[in-house]
């Protein structure tokens, strides 16, 4: 007999009211007393290890709900499956277990709580098991209806809660256990809250995430399996990402929100890091590896050697083919849990992320024809395979009898894409033929092009949308209005590169300067321009009264010179107003012309938008920027300033804008 099932009956026994052969053991009592008594609200919890600890989080209020309407349906729940976290998570509730959908993860146990303990270490409280749970409630029934306290249990791990009254129950953790002699676990030692019921402890529950999807966005880390300096995955990184946005969509896009024209975005990380070290490469490495300064060693095989691996023409293709792979694998399955998802797909690279997801978009080769054959494939990213020559699409075209005026002036593919009609017209092609071709060549843009980006936007945060008339991508070009921006380039970061100057290399300009989530700059940057600007203005004065005392300092002071001196000042009062205008202008007009310059137009990548973006410093990194270099480079996953960023470009495709404009 298991220890619930004895305690279970020692209550029995102990109670004098009812009777043993009656059907329930609380239907003697009155019905009065028992009015007092209120059935405890279940909350569903699941555990995670967490620094080598078991931590109990509770499930948000939406998906606690659906689990327990699963769980009254029926007294069998095997087989039963329910969605959680927005989808990114299935409950199997017969096995109480809980699995990640989109990536490899270890299951996590799922518990229905009613009853807690405070731990040992910190103030959190830790679940009971469900059966004891159980025993505790029926326990808490009786003393309640009876008015009878001072109850004594024994858990299953010899452990006693005494339950003294309503608001004083105690958890005593024996200080010696049985032991040959049969000794029983005193009461000895330190006493541990217990509680009744989720809302009587101290837990953030949050609130549920909407349904519907707006946008679809793919996160591909950078080198190593640590995203951060708390060496946290990329799971768990894109999992903050994706909670700031969350609460972004509510605090700055409130209207939309209230009169549901959006939903959210959905944030999935992309791992190739374990894939590739898989593939039996750390066995070659520990092999070559000396046995001194050990762990360096292993986090400079582990990390940094992502790079030359990423150099090496083998490993190259492993890692290319596993982020292409992944994408496609996660795509597919999201849209067969999401079938009425019809928003657009992004693609956003950190660090080294950012050079893969280059090498992918600019060598994608597929045609109009193969996309037109294709529609019905749910894919990101098509396999890299045999594709149509340009003599191939011409015959489609019905226009193969031009294909000898392309040999001859080695036009393929790719130079027919940066034809104009004045190019076809010297050619000698005519104007109907011109149409066909030029039609062909913008339709394949539009429907399947990803503008290049810069190979020196491999740092920071960088993002690219992937057209929403295509299911997967195609062709790269120079020219095109999809979408690439360095959403997050750290004012500090190491190795972040810039890509406009690339772009528009006749053009010195500086990056945008990301406004603050909170509205305006910083507080320290804007004092520092205001003292900048002020020690300007009493430079500029200064330097004009000493030059008017100068100036009366040399006047000759003798009468026969009065009147040349009158003459002189005469002719030094157009000088000095000549000169003050050309002092206000040196020092004033950058900054009116400045304010009066027309937007930039940085060709038609991104629209002509503007690309590279910088965040601000915060007010400690200003001290000494070498000590925050690192931090700089990941700091990306929590700030509210790149995420709001990334909404915004998303949301106003579709003609959704921020409640307030940032300045």
């Amino acid at each position: 007999m298991s220890s619930v099932e004895s305690h279970q009956e020692q209550l029995s026994q102990s109670d004098p009211s009812p009777s043993p052969n009656s059907c329930s053991s609380f239907e003697l009592i009155d019905m009065d007393a028992s009015s007092l008594y209120e059935p405890v609200s279940p909350h569903w919890f699941y555990c995670k290890i967490i620094d080598s600890k078991e931590t109990w989080i509770p499930f948000n209020s939406e998906d606690s709900q659906q689990l327990e309407e699963a769980y009254d349906n029926g007294k069998d729940c095997n087989g039963r499956v329910v969605p959680t976290d927005g989808g990114r998570y299935d409950v199997h509730l017969g096995e109480r277990m809980r699995y990640a959908v989109y990536w490899d993860e270890p299951a996590s146990e799922v518990r229905r709580c009613t009853w807690f303990y405070k731990g040992d270490k910190d103030n959190k409280y830790v679940p009971y098991s469900e059966s004891f749970s159980q025993v505790l409630e029926e326990t808490y029934m009786l003393a309640v209806t009876l008015d009878e306290w001072k109850k004594k249990l024994e858990s299953p791990n010899r452990e006693i809660i005494i339950l003294h009254n309503p608001k004083l129950m105690v958890h005593y953790q024996p200080v010696a256990g049985s032991d040959e002699w049969g000794s029983t676990p005193t009461e000895q030692g330190r006493p541990r809250t217990v509680k009744r019921g989720v809302e009587n402890i101290s837990v953030d529950i949050h609130g549920g995430e909407p349904l519907q999807i707006d946008h679809l966005v793919f996160v591909v880390h950078g080198i190593g399996p640590a995203c951060d300096l708390r060496f946290r995955s990329i799971v768990q990184c894109v999992n903050d990402f994706r909670s700031v946005s969350l609460n972004l969509l509510q605090t700055h896009f409130k209207k939309a929100h209230e009169n549901h024209q959006i939903g959210r975005v959905e944030f999935l990380p992309v791992n190739w890091h374990s894939p590739l070290h898989s593939t039996g490469v750390d066995v070659d490495l520990q092999r070559i590896t000396l046995p001194s300064i050990n762990r360096l060693r292993h986090f400079t095989n582990n990390t940094i050697l992502d790079v030359f691996f990423y150099n090496s023409p083998t490993y190259c293709q492993t890692i290319v083919d596993t982020v292409a792979s992944e994408m496609n694998r996660i795509y597919k399955l999201f849209l067969q849990r999401n079938p009425d998802f019809k928003g657009g797909v992004s693609i956003a690279g950190h660090s080294l992320g950012s050079l893969i997801l280059f090498d992918i978009l600019t060598n994608q080769k597929d045609s109009l024809g193969d996309i037109d054959s294709k529609k019905d494939s749910p894919s990101v990213f098509m396999d890299q395979g045999d594709t149509p020559t340009l003599e191939e699409d011409l015959k489609k075209l019905q226009l193969s009898e031009f294909f000898s005026i392309f040999e001859k002036e080695k036009v393929d593919k790719e130079a027919l894409a940066l034809c104009t009609d004045k190019d076809l017209q010297e050619m000698g092609i005519p104007l109907g033929p011109r149409r066909k071709i030029l039609n062909y060549v913008q339709t394949r843009r539009n429907s399947v092009g990803i503008n290049r980006p810069s190979p020196q936007s491999a740092a920071g945060m960088n993002m690219s949308n992937i057209p929403k008339e295509s299911e997967h991508c195609g062709d790269t070009n120079e020219t095109g209005n999809d979408e690439y921006l360095d959403v997050g380039i750290g004012q500090f970061d190491p190795v972040a590169y810039r890509i406009e100057p690339m772009v528009v290399p006749g053009v010195e300009f500086e990056p945008m300067l990301i406004p603050h989530h909170k509205g305006r700059k910083r507080m320290h940057l804007e004092l520092r321009e205001g003292l900048t600007r002020m020690s300007m203005d009493l430079k500029n004065n200064l330097l004009g009264s000493l030059r008017m005392a100068w100036k009366s300092f040399t006047r000759a002071p003798y009468p026969a010179l009065q009147a040349s001196e009158t003459v002189d000042e005469t002719e030094a009062e157009p000088e000095s107003s000549s000169e003050k205008p050309s002092d206000v202008n040196t020092d004033e007009n950058p900054v009116a012309v400045k304010e009066d310059m027309p937007p930039i137009h940085v060709g038609m990548l991104n629209g002509g938008q503007r690309i590279d973006y910088v965040l601000q410093e915060k007010p400690i990194e200003s001290f000494n920027e070498y000590l925050f270099a690192l931090q700089s480079h990941l700091c990306y996953w929590e700030s509210e300033d790149t995420v709001l960023l990334v909404l915004k470009e998303i949301y106003q495709t579709q003609g959704i804008f921020l409640d307030q404009p940032l300045q």
